[in-house]
């Protein structure tokens, strides 16, 4: 069996909800479940990470991701299995929605990465998103302020999918 590290920022708490369900359904253990604003960027112990940031604004980085990007950037992934999640607002920011994990994506893509998770965009609402890559997402995207009632069935759905691709 594959070992998980969940990393996320989270500032109103829904990503980090988010991520603890995710783990809970992939059962990962409490102490490979990570906020960005306390951890370190050594991934060694992992074979698969999860990475996960709310986007903020106008497609903006949460604060804590503001500052731990650099070391996603610096830090060695060759070989890894990532997948990515985040949540976001498609109504009030349909332009930028999911954009903070579109920039995640840009900072892992060239480490010789595996990309597992991406996401069909049908049954989602929202204008154009960073996160949109060959027609799909690079990961999980969830919006708690207009569509809570699917965010059980994505993320089940999206769980189901990484163990298959793990």
């Amino acid at each position: 069996m594959s070992k998980i590290g969940i990393y996320y920022g989270s500032t109103t708490g829904n990503t980090q909800d988010v991520a603890e369900e995710i783990a809970k359904q992939l059962g990962v253990d409490k102490a490979d479940v990570y906020d960005v604003a306390k951890a370190g960027a050594d991934y060694s112990a992992y074979d698969v990470v999860l990475f996960g940031s709310p986007t903020f604004g106008f497609g903006d980085l949460q604060d804590d991701w503001e500052d731990y990007i650099g070391k996603l950037e610096t830090a060695d992934l060759a070989g890894k299995k990532v997948a990515l999640f985040g949540c976001g607002d498609s109504s009030s920011y349909s332009d930028t929605f999911g954009d903070a994990v579109g920039k995640i994506y840009n900072a892992v893509k060239e480490k010789g990465i595996r990309l597992i998770g991406q996401v069909d965009t049908a049954g989602y609402t929202y204008d154009d998103s960073e996160a949109v890559v060959d027609g799909k997402f690079v990961g999980l995207l969830i919006d708690n302020d207009n569509e809570s009632d699917l965010t059980g069935e994505r993320i089940a759905n999206w769980v189901g999918q990484l163990k298959k691709e793990i």
